[in-house]
């Protein structure tokens, strides 16, 4: 085992290890020589990135580690832990699937990370990963081949759904005044999400809870922007790549279970500040200041009239509805994640 320092971040490297090819005459199985070796080159990259969730991180391996097995490609996982203290990275080293750990000694973005993460693998696909991301059986070779058919296609996203089975929008159209003005209207199931019907197909972007990326075409538009601490760097990431003349497809064949532990905490302030201050950077970046301005108070509208509804829904906070709107009015307000990180590492 090899560990070597990388800025702040420790990498840990046990090897590579390699699935069951297809077939020795199969094109895939280019081979690649290491000292008097010779193994195949790496399809697929796998890449996790944890943020203290030693538990979850451990059960997404395991599913990991049972869809390789049936892969008829080689592959590699790579785990990123975002500077946990409650022994994640050290899980990750002991754990059979993993064949790198970058241990940061500092906790950051998500954009990042997965920036990272996409120029330290091997593979010709990233399957891009959040440790509360599960994989459900034959999923990866389902967003493969979605890939393998599309050559226009820069990313798959996975259908997603709670522990619990329920089904989760995890595609959508990009960011605009007529989807702010959907959302308004309280249309946005109708036309902004794009995560239905049974066949794959073409959307503006995916979530990337479970996300297979075309590591040529990542590398073509210089992967995902910092600026985007968490949230809307994907949107952001797709947007660029569409420019480029890449496309994006949902693949519902694809399944994982998403545990949501981004979004379900009990204190949401910080990520409801983050999420409308990375919205409304998304908007800045590719649209008009006056689109911006018009996207603000749109959604801000959205959530004052579900603010209004809570008042008489039992089970629901009217409160969580009002910060979304004060957040939305004055994205350059608050303290979000970005400052929480700050903090957390000041700590150390």
């Amino acid at each position: 085992m090899e560990e070597q320092r990388a800025g702040e971040a420790v990498v840990t490297r046990a090897g590579r290890c390699i699935a069951r090819p297809a077939s020795s005459t199969d094109p895939r199985n280019a081979a690649l020589k290491v000292g008097s070796r010779r193994v195949p080159e790496v399809e697929l990259s796998y890449c996790v990135v944890n943020t203290s969730q030693r538990e979850l991180l451990i059960r997404g391996l395991d599913a990991i580690a049972s869809e390789r097995e049936s892969l008829p490609f080689a592959t590699e996982v790579l785990v990123l832990d975002n500077g946990s203290r409650d022994g994640s990275a050290q899980a990750a080293r002991e754990h059979p699937a993993a064949d790198a750990v970058i241990a940061l000694g500092e906790r950051r973005g998500k954009a990042l990370n997965d920036s990272e993460l996409l120029r330290q693998a091997h593979g010709r696909y990233a399957l891009l990963l959040n440790e509360d991301s599960e994989l459900q059986p034959g999923a990866t070779l389902a967003l493969w081949q979605a890939l393998q058919e599309r050559p226009h296609a820069a990313c798959a996203g996975a259908r997603l759904v709670r522990p619990g089975g329920q089904g989760q929008a995890c595609a959508w159209r990009f960011p605009t005044v007529a989807t702010a003005l959907a959302g308004a209207l309280m249309l946005h199931r109708l036309y902004t999400v794009q995560s239905n019907g049974s066949q794959t197909r073409e959307v503006d972007w995916c979530q990337s809870s479970a996300l297979l990326v075309r590591r040529e075409a990542a590398a073509q538009v210089d992967y995902l922007d910092g600026d985007f601490f968490v949230y809307s760097d994907e949107v952001d990431f797709a947007r660029r790549l569409r420019d480029a003349g890449w496309r994006s497809v949902y693949v519902p064949q694809a399944l994982a279970i998403h545990h949501e532990q981004l979004s379900t905490d009990t204190i949401p302030e910080r990520r409801i500040v983050e999420l409308a201050r990375n919205r409304d950077l998304y908007m800045r970046k590719h649209h008009p200041a006056a689109a911006a301005r018009a996207v603000r108070w749109l959604t801000a509208w959205s959530y004052a009239l579900r603010a209004l509804a809570a008042l008489m829904l039992p089970g629901h906070s009217p409160a969580r509805y009002w910060l979304h709107v004060t957040a939305t009015l004055h994205p350059e307000r608050g303290e979000g994640l970005r400052e929480a990180a700050a903090a957390y590492n000041a700590q150390r």
